[in-house]
């Protein structure tokens, strides 16, 4: 980045209207829930609409909270390593999200994803309060609900990647479109 303007002037193209990196607290997601709140009030935004970016807003930020893998590869490589941005670009919301997490648990994930985005809105229904009644747990504390939630409030499916760091950890990506 030669500097400073040239990053800004990427963000405005991308229609970026909120970006950040690094440790994910649960002070910043009140933050971030409060600047997005504001920013949906300022585009006089439909209360339908700025209710689902708000409800997947936070859970995509719950899971980045909850479930950033262990402390480990935050000392490894220095750096709480969570990111997110939200862009709207015609009238259609984006929310991303990546951070890392073990290798060994992409299989898994990847394979709960790829569950959710073969269902319609009927079966995520079902399988949400199935995954309510059984009382499957991670070992995060979740059964998936956030991602079948998300699903489901999208309306939309789960755009996702798994990019492989090396034999211990990958970085995941998630995006989520909302559309009015």
């Amino acid at each position: 980045m030669e500097n400073i303007h040239d990053f800004y002037n990427k963000m405005e193209k991308g229609n970026i209207m909120l970006s950040f990196k690094g440790e994910v607290t649960s002070d910043l997601l009140t933050s971030i829930l409060q600047i997005m709140e504001s920013k949906m009030e300022t585009l006089e935004e439909p209360p339908k609409i700025k209710k689902k970016v708000y409800n997947i807003l936070v859970e995509c930020l719950q899971n980045l909270y909850h479930h950033l893998d262990d402390d480990d590869f935050k000392t490894r490589v220095n750096e709480k390593s969570a990111l997110f941005m939200i862009r709207k670009l015609d009238g259609e919301y984006s929310i991303m999200t990546g951070n890392f997490i073990a290798s060994e648990n992409v299989e898994m994930m990847q394979g709960r994803l790829d569950r959710i985005n073969d269902m319609d809105k009927d079966q995520l229904k079902v399988y949400y309060k199935e995954v309510l009644n059984n009382g499957e747990m991670s070992a995060k504390g979740g059964g998936g609900l956030g991602m079948i939630d998300i699903a489901r409030k999208s309306g939309k499916k789960l755009e996702y990647n798994f990019d492989r760091i090396d034999e211990e950890y990958s970085f995941f990506s998630l995006n989520i479109k909302v559309a009015q």
